[in-house]
């Protein structure tokens, strides 16, 4: 019987990087997306960041007060207010390329999923490798978003995996390879 195989599929800052399919020159920038709560002003939370803003120590959940202390050095830092219409109509263009490359899909939420394609790779981690890399490569060259690909031989591992090589990385951790692999990690490293 033909060993299981799960992706973990996660797009990295999914928010800001929709943002900057809009608007290219946010990509240099420092760039938060923000959830901004009723209260008005700088009240609410950092949705996620792009990877020029988590060098200044922005990070999804911080607090938008904070956040704008940690880049008062950058003067073209961007704060943007949450356009959750706009992120489902990209996430739904991902999701359907994630889809024809599954034998079972599973959404997780507008930048997650998983997939088992232990069909269409036989259950040779090998064959998998080469479909997250080419999965990777469509779905760069057709909505121009780059992903973060975890491969193992079930959800857990693949989710913690997926936290690995960040940003448009791509981790195999074979069945042999995953009591080396979860051995070393932190307890806070099991989601849960």
């Amino acid at each position: 019987m033909a060993e299981k195989v799960v992706f973990h599929i996660d797009f990295d800052y999914f928010y800001a990087q929709c943002e900057e399919l809009r608007n290219p020159d946010l990509k240099t920038k420092p760039v938060a997306v923000c959830v901004y709560s009723d209260r008005g002003g700088d009240s609410g939370a950092i949705a996620t960041a792009n990877y020029v803003a988590r060098k200044y120590g922005v990070k999804s959940g911080m607090p938008i007060k904070f956040a704008k202390k940690r880049l008062e050095e950058s003067p073209d830092a961007i704060f943007l207010p949450t356009d959750f219409d706009y992120y489902s109509e990209i996430s739904d263009k991902a999701m359907s390329i994630i889809r024809d490359y599954s034998d079972i899909f599973e959404y997780v939420g507008r930048d997650e999923a998983y997939l088992d394609v232990t069909k269409r790779t036989e259950g040779s981690f090998e064959k998998a490798a080469h479909l997250a890399q080419q999965l990777k490569n469509v779905i760069r060259s057709s909505i121009k978003l780059s992903c973060t690909i975890a491969v193992s031989s079930n959800k857990l591992v693949s989710k913690i995996a997926s936290d690995f090589k960040k940003p448009d990385g791509l981790t195999v951790v074979e069945p042999e390879k995953i009591e080396s692999f979860l051995g070393p990690l932190p307890i806070r490293a099991i989601p849960g």
